[in-house]
Parts: structure tokens; C-alpha cells; sequence
């Protein structure tokens, strides 16, 4: 049986007839059908096309009155499980109260008024978080023994489309004794009586539950047993159930060390350890200097490209601090080229700013200030010549805005989806560390979550605080003066003659190399891929000016648009000039191609997408933030 809601004024039975409440329910028989005129049987005369307007009139009467009326749940949103579960019992004191719905909403409806916590008619104060589709509570102060609580989530909360909860909402638990057991420590890194431990290492202890961080790091110690128990320096962090003690230099080999945790650090219902816990280990013998086992390029190479990485491979792990600027170098003469360190692995590489010249001699060299963990050095510096291959490809416009694969001005970069990665690049903004969200680089995380994991193959430069320094924000500050001043040289101003061969369409063309301006001050591509025709020449060069924005891409599964390359054509060599936003396929997918250069801001696919949005390029904004869901950035040679 279908139940569909008429408006009272709807003719029935040839009348109009006033109502209760303004409306009227008809229930349709699944073997039958009515008339509107009439209120006899007339199954031969009503089809299904009846049916869908009737449906479509109950749609648009709201998500609610759906749910109620013909139960289109999956209209609106729903809770499909919370944390504690309903009557849950002997729940820990220190919970947090958490509910996971069918779909995304608006953040913004999810806060203290529409998601509540009481004990009794007492509300509970806490702190209301939204992420993914789960919506959390954490309560300011623990809750109280063997008590009581019931969490409400009421029809406030909305999704993006303003559609709420047909009710509230609401669960009860129940929470345990209180704790009165003490805490123990149930596994450490290294283990009691470990040996050959390496000299860089970080000593852990984790606890049989969550800890009072100040008094866990306050009494967490290691002491030099063979030096009569000389006491270690190092920092001591906490985080879940882990007291993780790093030493601030490295330790010393072939020696014995104590680790201690003194029995008053106590968990969080105040519960102090039973015994002092105590573990000792041996770190490895002296061991032997590291060597350079290859190059790229090899010694004496020719032919060289001029974007070339230069990289080495020792014999054994390093130390990566001690691989720098100043410990790895590269030379054209007695000129020293700029140029960004990184290591990975037992391999250290050398990034340079801009490309090399070509035809040209350059000598690397990685001295003996290169170090293993232990602090043993080279026993010589190691040197080795190559020369760049006669190129004819045109400079390089980015300078040191070449490297990145986005940069987000002085507003940050933000990644929501787990399959970010930037290929050959680097990310760079102007701004704090804090405003790189959901990235990480080696072992540097920028606020990833569960959700938002992002891989950077190069480097991540920012401002302070760390991982950002000084040195990273001096980068991030020439890579935006760069870019800035390629995006001025490829504006109508310094590049004019621009056509627009598709008033401002672009989809279905395909486009042999030249300037191209919106007439309008905006560039789609919306009617089909875009391709660009080399013609064989492999220095063919495109660029495409818009005074305001540019959308590729239509809403929809279907949606994803592509820039394509044909006969040569190269994505180095295409340039968007965008006098405010980029929209890359905001419903994700689709390969774009070419370097982005927009002064406000540039945006690939919409939060909730999984189809993988690629660029072959990079997406460069000069005054607001780069946003990728599930996005591939191929930074070019």
C-alpha cells in the first residue's frame, strides 16, 4: 500500500472538498489505481506516469513529510549507529559520545544546541566536533560512576541540501565503577634487555590505559649505565597510551642504558603505578663509515637533462639531518646552485630551484659532514662531474614556483580523501604549518585523519611552527614571488592577441599552440575534452587567459571533463592565466593538463568524491587556498 499527500484544494470526486489539516491521504492499492476525478475502481485508466507526478509532488514537499508519508528514508538524513550503542552499560568514564549518519551534513548544524549530552535534566558540558559523517561529543570533564546519560541529536542537524531528521533522536548508557585499578606498562621499544639497538633511537612505553600526561612525562628518565647512571637529555611526549622519551643527541655505541618510569605516574581517575617500572638495553658496536655505492647521473655522464634530480646512494642508512645544503652541493664552476636536500631510504637527493643550463659542466659533491646515526662520517669527500644535454626547450617562466605541485598562497592547501598524492613535486604556501591540512611528507604529518591522508613525494614548505622553519618559509616566499611573477607574464597585458575560438567554450575543440582570451572573462570546458594538437613540435606552447574564472567539468557521474594532448604536445608547456578561481571536475574524475596560475584559489572535485581527479601540471593560487579530493598531481619536468 502507497500513501500519497494531496493538497485539500485538489478536485476529488469532481469537488472541492475542505479537509482536516489542510490536506488528504489516498492509499493505492499495489493491484490498483484511482482516479482523480472519480472515486470508483479504474485500474485500466491510471499508469505509472500518474504515480511518479503524485511522487514527485510528495518530494517536493519536503525530506520530512517524505519520510513520514511514502518512507523515502534515504532522502534525509539518518543515525546508523552511536558510540556507546543504545543501553550500553559499564561505560568508561572518560567515552566519548559519538553518532555516524547515512550521509554528509551541513557542519555548521552540528554543534552544542542540536547535539546534547544529560545527566537527568542536568546538560553536560562538552566540546561538538564534526568530521566525515560522524558527529562527536567530548564531554569537559569526566563523566560520573554507575550513572545515567542520555545524548540527543535533534531535527537541527540538516545536510547540505537543508533536508533535516524526520525526529530526534535520542540513545541512553550507562556508565561503570570507578577505576580504582593501577596502571602498568605493557610493552616498551626496545624491549628489557634489548642489544644492538641503534643510536637514533626513540625509547617508548606503553601504558594498560590512557595516562595523566604531566605526570607520565615527568617521571619518564633514561640514564648511561656504563657512565654510572649519567642522566640522558631529551623530550618527552604522550599521546594515546604511549610515553615516547627522545634523546637530543644520539646515544653512544657499544653502551648500556636504563630506562625508568617512577611509579608516580598515575592514570586519569588518579590511580599512581604499583612499582617504579625499569628496563635497560645495549645499543650496537662502533661501526663502519659509510660510503656512496652509485650516482644519478653516473661520474662523467653526458647528455644530462636539464631537470634532472641529482641523487646519491650510500651504503647504509644516514642520519638525515646531516644531509643538507651544506653537506651536499652542487657546482657550475665555483658558482653553488640552489637547490632543495632530501633523503629516503639510504638514497640523499639534490632538487635544483630552476632548471640546469644545458650544454653545461656541473661537479656534485657530498662532503664528509654527511653522518650514520651513529655520528660516523665519511672518511672523504665524494665528488663527481656530468654534463647537460644542447636543449632548445623554452625557459622555464616559474623559476623557483617550479617545484611545487600546488601552492596555496598565503592560505594553505587542504586534502579530504585518502588518495592525494603529489608525483615529482613538492606543496608550498606563505602561511603557518597548521593551514597544510591532511598531507604528510617522510615523516612529517600536516593534520591527517583517517579520512584525509595525502602523499608528497618532494617536500612541504611552509611557515612555523614545525614542521615549518624559517628555512621552509624562505622557500615557500620565493616559490610565491615567482609564481606571482610568471602569472603577471602570461596576462594579457605581457601576452596580447589572445582569441576566443569558442565564446568562452572550450569543450570540443581541438587547438593547435597560441594565446587564447576569454572574450567574456570566463573559460569553460563543459561540451566535451579539450585537445591540444603540437603538430610534432615538442616546445609548442598554449596559453589561456580568463579575466574571472575557470569550470571544468559539469555536475554529475558523468560530469568529468579532460584537456588532451596530441602530436607532441607537452603539459610543461601549457599555461592558465585565471583572474580569480579554478574548478577542476567538481564531480570528480577527469584529467586536466597544464600549469594552473589563479590568483584566488584553485579547487579539484567536492568533498564525498571517489573518482580520482588527476593533473598533469601544477595548480598555483597567489592570494587564497589549493582544495583536492582524491587528486593526482604530476608536477612536469
Amino acid at each position: 500500500m502507497v500513501k500519497v499527500l494531496l493538497h485539500r484544494n485538489y478536485p476529488v470526486a469532481g469537488r472541492k472538498k475542505k479537509l482536516p489539516s489542510d490536506t488528504m491521504k489516498i492509499n493505492i492499492p499495489d493491484a490498483e489505481c484511482f482516479s482523480l476525478r472519480t472515486r470508483t475502481n479504474c485500474s485500466k485508466l491510471l499508469n505509472s506516469k500518474w504515480l511518479s507526478f503524485l511522487l514527485l509532488i510528495a518530494v517536493l514537499a519536503g525530506c520530512k513529510k517524505v519520510n513520514e508519508e511514502i518512507g523515502l528514508t534515504s532522502l534525509c538524513p539518518a543515525i546508523i549507529s552511536t558510540s556507546p550503542i543504545h543501553q550500553a552499560v559499564g561505560v568508561s568514564l572518560y567515552t566519548q559520545v559519538a553518532a555516524t549518519f547515512n550521509k554528509a551534513l551541513n557542519p555548521g548544524s552540528v554543534n552544542s544546541n542540536t547535539f546534547t549530552l544529560k545527566q537527568g535534566t542536568n546538560l553536560v558540558a562538552g566540546l561538538v566536533t564534526y568530521t566525515g559523517v560522524t558527529a562527536t561529543f567530548t564531554p569537559a570533564v569526566s563523566l560520573t560512576a554507575n550513572t545515567m546519560y542520555v545524548a540527543t541529536i535533534s531535527t537541527g542537524v540538516k545536510d547540505p541540501g537543508n533536508n533535516a531528521m524526520v525526529d530526534n533522536y535520542t540513545w541512553s548508557f550507562t556508565t561503570g565503577a570507578p577505576d580504582v585499578i593501577p596502571p602498568v606498562v605493557t610493552s616498551t621499544d626496545p624491549l628489557n634487555a634489548a642489544i644492538g639497538v641503534v643510536f637514533d633511537k626513540k625509547i617508548s612505553a606503553t601504558f594498560s590505559e590512557a595516562m595523566d600526561s604531566l605526570s607520565t612525562t615527568s617521571n619518564f628518565s633514561l640514564t648511561n649505565t656504563t657512565l654510572g647512571g649519567q642522566a640522558i637529555p631529551g623530550t618527552i611526549t604522550y599521546a594515546g597510551t604511549t610515553a615516547l622519551f627522545s634523546p637530543l643527541v644520539n646515544l653512544a655505541a657499544g653502551t648500556t642504558y636504563t630506562a625508568r618510569i617512577i611509579k608516580n605516574a598515575k592514570d586519569l581517575s588518579g590511580n599512581k603505578m604499583a612499582n617504579d617500572y625499569v628496563w635497560n638495553f645495549t645499543t650496537a658496536g662502533p661501526v663502519t663509515p659509510p660510503t656512496i655505492l652509485s650516482t644519478d647521473p653516473a661520474n662523467l655522464a653526458v647528455d644530462v637533462a636539464t631537470g634532472k634530480v641529482i641523487s646519491a646512494l650510500f651504503s647504509k642508512l644516514m642520519n638525515p639531518v646531516t644531509l643538507n645544503n651544506t653537506t651536499f652541493l652542487l657546482k657550475q664552476g665555483l658558482t653553488t646552485i640552489a637547490g632543495n636536500v632530501t633523503y629516503t631510504g639510504s638514497t640523499a637527493s639534490f632538487s635544483p630551484l630552476v632548471g640546469l643550463a644545458s650544454n653545461t659542466l656541473y661537479t656534485a659533491t657530498i662532503t664528509t659532514g654527511a653522518k650514520d646515526p651513529s655520528g660516523t662520517s665519511m672518511l672523504t669527500d665524494y665528488t663527481w662531474t656530468f654534463r647537460t644535454a644542447v636543449t632548445m626547450v623554452p625557459p622555464n617562466i616559474l623559476g623557483a614556483a617550479a617545484m611545487f605541485g600546488a601552492f596555496g598562497g598565503n592560505a594553505g592547501i587542504t586534502n579530504q580523501g585518502l588518495n592525494t598524492v603529489i608525483n615529482n613535486g613538492s606543496l608550498g604556501t606563505t602561511a603557518a604549518s597548521s593551514l597544510i591540512t591532511g598531507f604528510h611528507e617522510g615523516n612529517n604529518i600536516y593534520t591527517e585523519t583517517p579520512l584525509n591522508v595525502g602523499n608528497v613525494t618532494g617536500k612541504i614548505y611552509t611557515a612555523p611552527p614545525f614542521p615549518g622553519d624559517a628555512t621552509s618559509f624562505a622557500v615557500a616566499t620565493k616559490g610565491l614571488l615567482d609564481a606571482t611573477t610568471a602569472y603577471l607574464s602570461i596576462s594579457p597585458a605581457a601576452k596580447p592577441g589572445g582569441i576566443d575560438p569558442g565564446a568562452g567554450e572550450l569543450g570540443g575543440l581541438t587547438l593547435a599552440p597560441g594565446i587564447y582570451k576569454s572574450a567574456s572573462g570566463t573559460f569553460n570546458i563543459s561540451n566535451g575534452n579539450l585537445t591540444l594538437d603540437a603538430k610534432g613540435d615538442p616546445n609548442a606552447e598554449w596559453i589561456f587567459q580568463t579575466a574571472s574564472g575557470l569550470t571544468v567539468g559539469i555536475a554529475g557521474p558523468m560530469g568529468a571533463k579532460s584537456v588532451l594532448l596530441i602530436n607532441g604536445a607537452m603539459a610543461k608547456n601549457v599555461y592558465w592565466y585565471v583572474g580569480t578561481a579554478a574548478t577542476i571536475n567538481g564531480a570528480g574524475g577527469g584529467v586536466m593538463t597544464g600549469t594552473i596560475i589563479a590568483n584566488s584559489g584553485v579547487t579539484f572535485s567536492t568533498a564525498g568524491n571517489a573518482a580520482q581527479t588527476v593533473l598533469n601540471g601544477r595548480a598555483i593560487s597567489l592570494v587564497a587556498s589549493v582544495t583536492m579530493v582524491n587528486t593526482t598531481i604530476n608536477v612536469p619536468n
